[in-house]
């Protein structure tokens, strides 16, 4: 199980974020700076120990209406090679491992494997914010060995359980502005 350690980020998650996140495809925000807040997440463990996996979810609070994008993370100690420079949405001073390059999970391998694993039900949600915590808010629906399919992860969330009878997704949820909960789907395996 992963260690959370309880310190000091330089630049801060939020903060490289906030840089980051106007600068993708699927970002549905205006031409300003987001105003961004952490709205829920979970974290995977690394079979290796060797990567640290977050699922961050922000909510952008300066757009007409509230925003919520997914951001899985992976935490490296060092840069990973043969990823689009686009992966990487920066580096930070970690008040106790030091530098970590933190990539956009979509582009990492070690995070999409695990993503598979949870999909098919031979992983468990972390809680975000504390050590050997599983987290029962994160469900799956419909495991199953996903075979041939690709995960497909969806980056701008909205409020919707997941449907009876539909294989491997993952739902957990966030809280909105106004203090308003909300779950939906934040990934699901899918045809290649």
């Amino acid at each position: 199980m992963a260690l959370i350690h309880h310190t000091t980020m330089t630049p801060t998650k939020l903060e490289l974020l906030t840089g980051w996140l106007p600068k993708q495809s699927w970002y549905v925000g205006d031409a300003g700076t987001p105003e961004l807040f952490r709205a829920g997440g979970f974290r995977l463990d690394d079979p290796e120990g060797a990567v640290g996996i977050e699922f961050m979810i922000v909510v952008d609070s300066g757009a007409r209406e509230p925003v919520a994008y997914l951001v899985p993370m992976g935490y490296r100690g060092a840069a990973l090679e043969g990823v689009p420079g686009e992966a990487l949405i920066g580096t930070s001073e970690h008040g106790v491992l030091g530098t970590r390059w933190i990539y956009d999970g979509v582009h990492d391998p070690v995070v999409m494997a695990q993503v598979r694993a949870l999909l098919r039900g031979e992983a468990t949600p972390q809680h975000q914010s504390r050590s050997d915590t599983p987290d029962p808010t994160v469900t799956v629906h419909g495991t199953g060995p996903g075979d041939g399919l690709d995960v497909r992860i969806d980056r701008v969330l909205r409020p919707a359980e997941a449907a009876h009878g539909e294989s491997g997704r993952l739902v957990a949820g966030w809280t909105w502005p106004d203090g308003t909960a909300a779950r939906g789907v934040l990934a699901t395996f899918a045809s290649r």
